[in-house]
């Protein structure tokens, strides 16, 4: 099957390009980029005629073999922002969840996106659940999956993440509109996007008895890699997850991978990509309740997190999700529906924290209108994932012009002036209040 998808991919390229030659020749680079991205939304309609697991490998294949237009548009100077104090052209990220094996790293950074994050990758190899598994809920632009971290283990990806730092310090690359630093050790050496991020998402093994351990060892493999790692305990679809997500737990993970940074810092003399060891995250689920986020908010600041992703998917069936005919199917539920709910709990989350850890904001995210209600509510960064899947390449460029006309609409003149601007405008009774 993989074959058979990489072949197809190797036909689309083929025939893209033929019909691409002519006008590429009589535009400049700016109408061929535009025209390009066009292509590809035009042929979206074609991944709806298999199953939605065929449709998702063969997207992870054509980019792997990079079948994809290429970005070379720069970003709008409103976009420019900052995440663990490095820069980002623009605020926009692909999820964990569709690169799950880190195979099509450079492709998706040249759509545009800045900051890429891959996985989730457990520690040993593991099919994840019995398909079907994933369904779309087309005339929701919704998607309920299962998955259940199908995962190629983290050698296999520790081989292609090397592969990826390895190839952008043997040349400049541009990504998002900007180009690769190198950093170089005797031991080592690894690269890092001087305007973009790449995240790396560590889960657990379905069978493994040792939480902390996994963790442990997705760190060891993976960190050296990593721009930041995230530690996801919040899939609705690995027995007992979500209850790594309590107090105790949750921090007893978060000292398992600081602890694990610190050794092979000390111990092994790594050089990490960006001079430091990278920036631990954790990825929370929507469905919390307010004690539930206030207990997850204190152990995240005391245990030293340093940020949160909300949220995952949704084992709720909001609005009229209930009456499909697959909102029965189990598994977490992503896309539209899932907005309010997540930037709900986003909000929460910010006010539990009182905005002093950044929080990437994902679930629902369609449009630019609705990554500029993720940063009002307190996101520092939004990522999408199941609008992609539907939309294709093009969506990128589409809400990143559109976030920039909505800064621009409320005098913002930069992303992180309106970080948290609800809760800071309710504060103040209404006044716009900018952050500092």
């Amino acid at each position: 099957m993989t074959a058979l998808i990489r072949r197809a991919a190797g036909t689309l390229a083929a025939a893209g390009g033929a019909g691409l030659v002519y006008w590429s020749v009589a535009l400049d680079d700016t109408q061929r980029t535009a025209l390009s991205f066009e292509a590809f939304s035009r042929a979206m309609p074609l991944a709806r005629l298999v199953d939605a697991e065929s449709a998702h490998r063969l997207a992870v294949a054509a980019l792997a073999a990079r079948v994809a237009p290429k970005e070379t548009r720069l970003d709008a100077p409103e976009l420019s922002t900052t995440l663990f104090g490095r820069h980002l052209s623009n605020p926009l990220g692909l999820a964990a969840g569709f690169d799950k094996g880190a195979e099509a790293i450079p492709a998706l950074f040249g759509l545009g996106f800045g900051l890429v994050e891959v996985g989730s990758i457990t520690p040993k190899p593991q099919d994840g659940n019995p398909k079907p598994r994933v369904f779309r809920l087309t005339e929701h632009r919704a998607i309920i999956n299962r998955y259940g971290f199908n995962s190629d283990g983290c050698a296999a990806a520790a081989r292609r993440l090397a592969t990826f730092r390895a190839e952008n310090s043997l040349a400049t690359a541009t990504t998002a509109g900007a180009t690769t630093t190198t950093t170089t050790s005797s031991s080592s050496t690894s690269t890092s996007t001087s305007s973009s991020l790449l995240g790396v998402n560590l889960g657990k093994n379905k069978l493994s008895t040792d939480s902390a351990a996994d963790y442990a060892a997705g760190t060891e493999a993976l960190a050296f890699f990593a721009d930041y790692l995230v530690i996801n305990v919040s899939s609705p679809n690995t027995p007992g997850l979500r209850g790594l997500q309590e107090s105790a737990e949750l921090t007893k993970l978060v000292r398992a991978v600081k602890d694990t940074l610190r050794t092979l810092e000390k111990d092994r003399g790594v050089q990490w990509v960006n001079g430091c060891p990278p920036p631990v995250v954790v990825k929370l689920a929507p469905d919390l309740n307010g004690e539930e986020i206030r207990n997850i908010a204190r152990a995240a600041m005391r245990s030293g997190v340093d940020g949160l992703i909300v949220s995952n998917t949704t084992v709720s069936r909001p609005g009229g999700i209930a009456d499909h005919e697959r909102a029965s199917e189990a598994g977490g539920l992503s896309g539209p529906p899932l907005m309010d709910l997540s930037t709900q709990t986003l909000r929460e989350v910010y006010r539990a924290t009182g905005g002093k850890i950044p929080i990437i904001g994902v679930g629902g995210v369609s449009s630019g209108r609705d990554a500029y209600r993720k940063i009002r509510a307190g996101a520092s960064v939004v990522q999408l994932y199941t609008a992609f899947a539907y939309e294709g390449p093009a969506l990128v460029p589409a809400i990143k012009e559109e976030l920039a006309a909505c800064l621009r609409s409320d005098g913002y003149e930069s992303v992180a002036d309106a970080v948290g601007a609800d809760y800071r405008e309710k504060k103040s009774g209404g006044r716009r209040r900018r952050s500092t």
